[in-house]
Protein backbone atom coordinates (compact mmCIF):
# COMPACT_ATOMS: atom_id res chain seq x y z
CA UNK A 1 0.00 0.00 0.00
CA UNK A 2 1.18 3.26 -0.79
CA UNK A 3 2.12 5.98 1.85
CA UNK A 4 0.97 9.46 2.44
CA UNK A 5 1.59 11.74 4.49
CA UNK A 6 -0.98 12.50 6.46
CA UNK A 7 0.30 15.46 8.44
CA UNK A 8 0.02 15.37 12.50
CA UNK A 9 -3.26 13.42 13.56
CA UNK A 10 -3.67 13.17 17.19
CA UNK A 11 -1.25 14.59 18.12
CA UNK A 12 0.98 11.90 16.18
CA UNK A 13 2.90 12.05 12.73
CA UNK A 14 1.43 10.04 10.68
CA UNK A 15 2.55 8.99 7.49
CA UNK A 16 1.00 5.45 6.94
CA UNK A 17 -2.97 6.23 5.96
CA UNK A 18 -3.74 2.78 8.70
CA UNK A 19 -1.44 3.97 11.08
CA UNK A 20 -2.89 6.99 12.73
CA UNK A 21 -6.81 7.33 13.60
CA UNK A 22 -8.68 10.71 13.71
CA UNK A 23 -9.37 11.16 17.61
CA UNK A 24 -12.43 12.47 19.27
CA UNK A 25 -13.59 13.10 22.91
CA UNK A 26 -16.80 13.66 23.27
CA UNK A 27 -17.81 15.82 26.35
CA UNK A 28 -21.20 14.21 27.87
CA UNK A 29 -21.07 11.15 26.37
CA UNK A 30 -23.76 8.81 28.13
CA UNK A 31 -24.50 5.28 28.16
CA UNK A 32 -28.21 5.98 27.22
CA UNK A 33 -28.75 4.80 23.64
CA UNK A 34 -31.12 7.87 23.13
CA UNK A 35 -28.89 10.71 24.08
CA UNK A 36 -27.09 12.17 21.75
CA UNK A 37 -23.89 11.59 23.69
CA UNK A 38 -24.25 8.32 23.34
CA UNK A 39 -25.08 8.17 19.53
CA UNK A 40 -22.12 10.19 19.11
CA UNK A 41 -19.89 7.55 20.22
CA UNK A 42 -21.51 4.72 18.29
CA UNK A 43 -21.09 6.99 14.98
CA UNK A 44 -17.48 7.96 15.57
CA UNK A 45 -16.26 4.40 15.96
CA UNK A 46 -18.89 3.27 13.03
CA UNK A 47 -17.01 5.93 10.71
CA UNK A 48 -13.04 4.45 12.40
CA UNK A 49 -12.73 7.05 14.71
CA UNK A 50 -10.26 7.20 18.07
CA UNK A 51 -13.21 8.35 20.64
CA UNK A 52 -12.75 8.92 24.25
CA UNK A 53 -15.32 9.28 25.67
CA UNK A 54 -15.65 11.75 28.96
CA UNK A 55 -18.41 11.14 31.64
CA UNK A 56 -16.81 11.81 35.41
CA UNK A 57 -19.66 8.96 36.07
CA UNK A 58 -19.33 6.08 33.89
CA UNK A 59 -16.02 3.25 33.56
CA UNK A 60 -17.06 2.90 30.10
CA UNK A 61 -19.37 3.40 26.75
CA UNK A 62 -20.45 1.60 24.57
CA UNK A 63 -17.39 -1.01 25.48
CA UNK A 64 -15.29 2.21 25.14
CA UNK A 65 -13.06 3.42 28.40
CA UNK A 66 -14.58 6.81 29.47
CA UNK A 67 -12.58 9.17 31.25
CA UNK A 68 -13.38 11.36 34.14
CA UNK A 69 -12.23 14.82 32.88
CA UNK A 70 -10.77 15.78 29.36
CA UNK A 71 -7.72 16.51 30.78
CA UNK A 72 -7.20 12.98 31.67
CA UNK A 73 -7.79 12.07 27.61
CA UNK A 74 -4.29 10.43 26.96
CA UNK A 75 -3.85 11.97 23.51
CA UNK A 76 -1.32 14.72 22.93
CA UNK A 77 -3.55 16.74 20.31
CA UNK A 78 -6.89 15.87 19.74
CA UNK A 79 -8.26 16.28 16.37
CA UNK A 80 -12.03 16.86 17.42
CA UNK A 81 -13.71 17.67 20.76
CA UNK A 82 -17.78 17.23 19.72
CA UNK A 83 -19.68 19.12 22.99
CA UNK A 84 -23.12 17.33 23.98
CA UNK A 85 -23.23 19.39 27.28
CA UNK A 86 -26.04 22.17 28.21
CA UNK A 87 -24.43 25.43 27.96
CA UNK A 88 -23.78 26.09 31.45
CA UNK A 89 -22.27 23.04 31.86
CA UNK A 90 -20.39 24.33 28.87
CA UNK A 91 -19.84 27.57 30.58
CA UNK A 92 -17.67 26.14 33.24
CA UNK A 93 -15.55 23.69 31.37
CA UNK A 94 -13.95 26.20 28.50
CA UNK A 95 -10.49 26.59 30.00
CA UNK A 96 -10.11 22.98 30.01
CA UNK A 97 -11.36 23.08 26.16
CA UNK A 98 -8.81 25.31 25.61
CA UNK A 99 -6.02 23.64 27.21
CA UNK A 100 -6.78 20.72 25.16
CA UNK A 101 -5.68 22.19 22.46
CA UNK A 102 -7.68 20.39 19.90
CA UNK A 103 -7.95 21.24 16.16
CA UNK A 104 -12.04 21.72 15.97
CA UNK A 105 -14.40 22.39 18.68
CA UNK A 106 -17.72 21.30 17.93
CA UNK A 107 -21.00 22.53 20.14
CA UNK A 108 -23.71 20.50 18.89
CA UNK A 109 -27.02 21.63 18.83
CA UNK A 110 -28.68 22.44 22.24
CA UNK A 111 -25.21 22.96 23.71
CA UNK A 112 -24.54 26.70 22.42
CA UNK A 113 -25.74 29.89 23.66
CA UNK A 114 -24.92 33.42 22.89
CA UNK A 115 -22.60 33.58 26.00
CA UNK A 116 -20.86 30.52 25.90
CA UNK A 117 -19.61 31.07 21.80
CA UNK A 118 -18.74 34.70 22.88
CA UNK A 119 -16.67 33.35 25.62
CA UNK A 120 -14.95 30.21 23.85
CA UNK A 121 -14.01 33.44 21.03
CA UNK A 122 -13.02 35.14 23.67
CA UNK A 123 -10.69 32.59 24.74
CA UNK A 124 -9.21 31.57 21.71
CA UNK A 125 -11.32 28.68 20.88
CA UNK A 126 -13.08 28.82 16.73
CA UNK A 127 -16.03 27.12 17.80
CA UNK A 128 -18.30 25.07 15.26
CA UNK A 129 -21.80 25.55 15.89
CA UNK A 130 -23.34 22.03 13.96
CA UNK A 131 -24.11 18.94 14.12
CA UNK A 132 -20.81 17.08 14.17
CA UNK A 133 -22.43 13.48 13.63
CA UNK A 134 -23.85 14.81 10.08
CA UNK A 135 -20.26 16.30 9.39
CA UNK A 136 -18.83 12.81 9.84
CA UNK A 137 -20.96 11.30 7.09
CA UNK A 138 -23.62 9.86 8.89
CA UNK A 139 -26.89 10.69 10.64
CA UNK A 140 -27.97 10.07 14.32
CA UNK A 141 -31.29 8.66 12.81
CA UNK A 142 -28.78 5.58 12.62
CA UNK A 143 -27.97 4.92 15.82
CA UNK A 144 -31.23 4.63 17.47
CA UNK A 145 -31.92 5.08 21.12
Amino acid sequence: MAKADRGEIGGRKGTDMIAAKPTVAILGASRSHGKYGNKAVRAYRAQGWDVYPVNPAADEIEGVKAWPRLADVPVERLDRISVYLPPERGLELLDEIAAAGAAEVWFNPGSESRELLERARDGGLDPILACSIVDIGTSPAAFPG
